[in-house]
């Protein structure tokens, strides 16, 4: 056992007891120490492996919210939200492999660990070793001095409650990180499925521009042939050429949108987007944005079928409706914000309980004896108990600066949280307010879509019959076209806000 850690004022040394009462002080005292390693051996993590004690459950299946929060309404999971397989498919893997979700996951295990600390401060700890001394005996002479035992060295009895302080901060603590590793989850969630329709989205707008850049190049080279022949003026020539090169630029942007938001999923994945997912949506984007003008045997203005469009609604579930608003206070970062309100809190009392004295115990009991035969043999037991209590009487104001600190840190997580719950109103708000908003514009576009295809299936029967011009022919295409994509712009962005809706009220 190792030699007793010295306290102010205190000298502890091991001094041989007579042999009579012996056995009785070493069997209360064995029992103290049984009862201390009981105490200490009670926690579920004490005797679990490193790598095991972290993955433990520290933290609650229900985090503790706000007074006010409805009890009974359970959060949407992502996967009742989610229906497109190819979304849930990103979902999954961006679940599994996101550098910052892992980040998020691994300061939970720090903040638990950090826990496990701050409770183990309230208990006592117990060493054991052996100790050789040689110093001046009484009478002045050299002696040696050989121990070997058990000892508690420092234990603070935790009586003014500073120790249950800084251990209830550290548990708020732990609540506020989780909480935050559950916003992260949700926002990841959100930002994959936000990025998978707008992915999706720009695979479309592709498609539906190079339809049009070839009805635009059609056009083109027959107004060049009316113009060599006199039938057409160089006015209406360059008029032409710059509608051709007003789409080659769009393709670029559309191409290099697509690029980006590639990248950008591959990101939030983890790892790059996977081949056959990617070719699959792309397929299938390029099968529902053709269009029947520019398919071969199709009839010209009839709806596309084939393969799933964004316009459909088989992608997101509608967020429901009706919810109070004190279904916020669920939200996580709701939740993070009131936990570090809380941790802020407890440790003021932390701050507080330093103004009072603090109280430790040392103790030893073992064998002693002068030389290292007679160390373990009977009748040299001896034991070692020593108090200290010591109160501050001048810092120079440190501990009422520590005070002032932690009292702004609580105001300051007061307002983070106050603040927390403003944004969220705010996001459900904007949410609700595109929510009906959205959809009349998409009804909209929607209708000037139908409006645009009989358009340009009547201009199909009468170029036919010869009483439309094939120029009338390709500009009622690119009318239907450019009604197409106003189609899958609104859509995405009816889509983007049920994301925001479902973000808003936390899942």
């Amino acid at each position: 056992m190792t030699t007793p850690m010295s306290q102010p004022g205190v000298s502890p040394t091991c001094q041989p007891r007579p042999t009579a009462g012996a056995a009785g002080l070493r069997i209360a005292l064995t029992a103290v120490v049984l009862a201390s390693l009981a105490g200490c051996a009670y926690s579920p993590t004490a005797q679990a492996p490193a790598d095991q004690r972290l993955a433990q459950a520290a933290v609650p299946a229900t985090l503790p919210v706000g007074a006010g929060a409805p009890a009974d309404t359970a959060l949407l999971a992502w996967r009742d939200w989610v229906q497109a397989p190819i979304l849930v498919q990103w979902v999954t893997l961006a679940l599994q492999n996101n550098r910052d979700l892992r980040v998020a996951l691994l300061n939970v295990q720090r903040a638990q660990a950090q826990l496990t600390v701050a409770d183990a401060s309230r208990l006592p700890t117990l060493g054991a070793g052996v100790n050789a001394a040689r110093a001046p005996n009484g009478r002045g002479a050299e002696a040696t001095t050989l121990s070997a035992g058990l000892q508690v060295s420092a234990w603070e009895l935790d009586l003014f409650g500073r120790l249950a302080g800084l251990s209830e901060a550290a548990r708020a603590q732990l609540l506020s990180t989780e909480a935050g590793r559950q916003a992260a989850e949700l926002s990841l969630v959100a930002a994959v499925v936000q990025t998978g329709l707008a992915l999706q989205a720009d695979t479309e707008l592709l498609g539906l521009a190079r339809q049009s850049q070839d009805s635009r190049e059609q056009t083109l080279k027959l107004t060049q042939l009316r113009e060599s022949v006199g039938a057409a003026s160089r006015l209406e020539l360059q008029g032409q050429q710059s509608l051709a090169a007003q789409g080659r630029a769009t393709l670029a942007q559309l191409a290099r949108q697509q690029a980006q938001d590639t990248n950008a999923l591959a990101l939030l994945l983890g790892q790059p987007v996977p081949e056959s997912a990617a070719t699959s949506a792309a397929t299938s984007a390029a099968a529902s944005t053709a269009t029947p003008a520019a398919t071969p045997g199709a009839t010209p203005g009839a709806t596309p079928t084939t393969g799933p469009q964004l316009a459909d609604e088989t992608w997101l579930y509608s967020v429901p409706a009706g919810l109070s608003s004190s279904v916020l206070l669920r939200r996580p970062d709701v939740i993070a914000a009131e936990q570090a309100m809380r941790a802020a809190q407890a440790n003021i009392a932390a701050a507080r309980a330093a103004f009072w004295p603090s109280i430790t115990l040392t103790g030893q009991a073992g064998q002693a004896s002068s030389q290292l035969s007679g160390l373990f043999q009977g009748g040299n037991f001896v034991y070692t108990l020593a108090a200290n209590a010591l109160i501050t009487v001048f810092d120079a104001g440190r501990r009422q600066a520590n005070v002032a600190s932690a009292e702004a840190a609580q105001q300051i997580a007061q307002a983070q949280y106050e603040r927390s719950v403003q944004s969220a109103f705010r996001d459900t708000a904007d949410a609700l307010a595109g929510l009906a908003t959205w959809r009349d514009q998409l009804d909209a576009q929607r209708v000037q879509r139908d409006a645009a295809r009989e358009t340009a299936r009547l201009t199909e029967l009468k170029a036919s019959q010869g009483a439309a011009s094939a120029l009338e022919r390709l500009d009622a295409q690119r009318a239907l076209w450019a009604a197409e994509q106003a189609v899958v712009q609104a859509r995405l962005a009816e889509l983007s806000n049920r994301v925001a809706l479902y973000k808003a009220l936390g899942g």
